[in-house]
Order: structure tokens, then sequence, then C-alpha cells
């Protein structure tokens, strides 16, 4: 079973959730204070939601330069796994352990729903153990419009880097189904060795059923190193 550890940003909100969801199948967890400045007996570091140091400036941009993301960008480059979502994706982004930026939203408003994704990557090890279908997820962001330049996702799509993209609940993936105006309706990538990941869905979000969805619970599997399928 994977070691995590919940990196804590000031303004983060859902390092709880994450936090919780992994104390539901007793996923050993910690908390990782974003003034430190050494990762310790994790095997995944976790950067959750929220508004890091209040969105100031941009999504990511300060929280980018906190003590921890050193050490983090070390763990990550020998091949420690790093997820980021909502916040976090943004994050690895601003740190460029991921490709692309996260700009605002194309209705230029914030937005809370829930929407349609399904797997695309087989590189990332968090896919493999997700069957190909569509999960119905809640996103909740300003800046969670996917973008970068063509060059650039055409080596994603080489590459196998896209993680998720929007869809609906048939899983076409169009225009009709992208709530923000992403690239190619990207709602996450990976890096080229894939052990680094980002995504504006929140599975933590729907993990319980008394929260009205368990759709969540299978992006949780691979930290039991499980190939079971949902």
């Amino acid at each position: 079973m994977m070691r995590v550890g919940v990196v804590v940003f000031p303004g983060s909100n859902c390092d709880r959730d994450f936090y919780r969801a992994c104390q539901l199948w007793n996923i050993p967890v910690q908390w990782l204070w974003h003034k430190e400045r050494t990762i310790k007996d994790v095997d995944v570091v976790v950067l959750p939601g929220g508004f890091s140091y209040g969105d100031y400036l941009r999504p990511g941009a300060i929280a980018r330069f906190s003590p921890i993301m050193e050490a983090i960008m070390d763990f990550a480059k020998k091949g420690g796994y790093v997820w980021g979502i909502c916040n976090g994706f943004q994050i690895l982004t601003e740190a460029n352990l991921l490709p692309g930026a996260l700009i605002r939203n194309k209705n230029l408003h914030f937005i809370c729903d829930m929407v349609y994704v399904k797997p695309v990557s087989n590189k990332a090890v968090i896919n493999q153990v997700l069957q190909k279908r569509v999960y119905q997820l809640p996103i909740a962001h300003a800046d969670g419009n996917y973008y970068c330049d063509e060059d650039t996702l055409k080596r994603l799509q080489d590459n196998d880097q896209i993680l998720l993209q929007y869809c609906d609940a048939d899983g076409v993936v169009d225009a009709a189904a992208n709530p923000n105006g992403s690239v190619a309706n990207i709602a996450g990538v990976c890096n080229e060795k894939g052990n680094v990941w980002g995504m504006m869905p929140h599975p933590e979000r729907v993990v319980d059923a008394y929260l009205g969805s368990v759709e969540g619970v299978p992006f949780f599997y691979w930290l039991f190193n499980s190939t079971t399928y949902a």
C-alpha cells in the first residue's frame, strides 16, 4: 500500500477531503506543511485543491515558490509519484512539472458543476486501474481552462500524456461537453515519465455514499497497488 503525503498551503481547502478519503481505506497518510524542505516516508505527494496564497497573481504562481516545492520537484525527478488536483494541477504547471497552463474559464466565471470525463492515457499509473468508461466527477474552478500550443498538444498526444478528457455521458468528446474551453477537452495531463499528473476534477469529493456519489473511488485504487477494475 502506498504512503501518502498531503501538502497544506495557506488557502488549501481540499486537503481535508483527500486526507479523509485516504482514511476511509486506512491508506497511510500524513500532512506535509508548505514550509518544510524535506519529504520523508511517503510514496505519493498530493497537491490538493483550494486557493493557495489566495490565488494572488494567478493560481499556483506563489505556491510554486513554497519551500516544500524544491523537495517535491526533486522527488518527482527521481520517479516519485506526484498528484495535483485543481489548484494542485495549477501549481504543477507553474513549477514546469507538467506542460501547459491553466487559464481563466472561457465564460470568465467560476464553475461549480458535475462533469463527465474519461481516462485516456495508459502511461499514468492512476489510469491503469481505471476502466475505460465514463466517470462523473465534480469541478470547482475559475481557472480550469487548459491551454498549450499546437506543438505541445501534439507531443501530449504522441507521448500518451493526456490523462482525462471532458466528454458527455456516452463518452463523446466534443465542444458541448467542454465546461471551460480547455484545448482538446483536456481535463488532466501527465508528464513524459507518467509519474506526475494533474487534473481539474475532484475525485476526492465523491468517495462516500453519504455525499451522494462514489464515482471517485476508483481513482484511489492504484494506492493499493491494485489491478482490480471498477
